[in-house]
């Protein structure tokens, strides 16, 4: 039996080849070309061809995919070449609002997590920071085979929650807790990524984990909003929408995790936390209540579910 089904059309067989030399002549002109990418393109041709069940697999990662080759792009079109990066004005704002006084000086509440580290709390943190993409990616693949109407719902939301965050990237960059630490206030845009109190992880259990990947950063002056705050508390939003009761309380316990942890380990003030928050509500509120409401789109979301549904691909 040939791996490779029959499409609908000789036009859709050839349409994902089409785009992939596409997306990897666009990758090396702007980006340049790289392993991930290559890897990206191997595994959505094989996924497309090689079943039926695969097939619809990949298509329903379709918004995903979509997502990931923006923020990839991003390293092609920093947001500092854009705006002025807000580096001091963000830090006397912070200082100014969740300032701890210390003697006579104030502090953030970064700085103070900095001087009152502890092993276990460093460990902790780091785990929960961990979880920011790998347990988006592990609730996506359960909605795929639990509920294909939520799976598209969460997809969607997540992409505009992200659009949302990347827009304000462009329009206000700003610089993280760690670079005032380690650069001071002036602005240095050959700056790399830098993994701040992630570090402390590598550094006791003598590995690379975050130190490798915080080095394929897209950008360094996009600290607010903090899309890692955004990421587990859309899941919860959807999760409520669920029986699993435990689904609930892991996300939510992630959730306050992270938003924790993105302040202890200085890579996010708590004003990106919160600026996250807002971007996560009003991304899932805009999808819902906007989108979701529009007779055109919902059609749109019909026919997508049916793409993706056994039987009907």
């Amino acid at each position: 039996m040939p791996i490779i089904k029959k499409t609908s059309s000789p036009a859709s067989f050839l349409i994902i080849p089409l785009l992939s030399v596409l997306y990897l002549f666009f990758s090396k002109t702007t980006t340049g070309l790289r392993t991930d990418h290559l890897v990206l393109v191997a595994i959505v041709n094989v996924c497309y061809y090689l079943s039926a069940s695969t097939r619809r697999l990949i298509i329903g990662l379709g918004i995903i995919i979509v997502y990931w080759i923006i923020y990839d792009s991003m390293k092609a079109w920093p947001n500092w070449s854009f705006n002025t990066v807000d580096i001091l004005p963000l830090y006397n704002l912070e200082k100014s609002i969740f300032g701890i006084h210390i003697g006579n000086n104030i502090i953030t509440p970064n700085e103070f997590f900095l001087l009152h580290s502890n092993l276990l709390v460093d460990i902790i943190c780091s785990l929960f920071y961990l979880c920011w993409m790998p347990l988006p990616l592990f609730f996506i693949f359960y909605l795929y085979f639990k509920n294909k109407n939520l799976f598209l719902r969460f997809c969607m939301a997540f992409f505009i929650v992200n659009c949302i965050g990347f827009i304000i990237y462009y329009v206000h960059p700003a610089a993280p807790p760690w670079y005032i630490a380690e650069h001071g206030t002036v602005l240095d845009v050959t700056t790399k990524s830098y993994a701040a109190g992630l570090l402390r992880f590598d550094n006791y259990f003598g590995i690379h984990l975050f130190e490798g990947l915080y080095s394929k950063g897209s950008n360094v002056f996009a600290a607010m909003p903090s899309l890692h705050a955004s990421y587990p508390l859309i899941g919860l939003i959807y999760a409520i929408k669920l029986p699993a009761k435990w689904l609930r309380i892991l996300f939510a316990t992630v959730m306050i995790g992270i938003w924790f942890s993105a302040i202890y380990l200085s890579h996010h003030y708590i004003l990106d936390v919160l600026a996250g928050i807002g971007c996560g509500l009003l991304g899932v509120f805009i999808f819902e209540k906007v989108l979701f409401k529009n007779k055109w789109f919902r059609k749109f979301m019909k026919k997508y579910e049916e793409i993706i549904t056994e039987n009907n691909f």
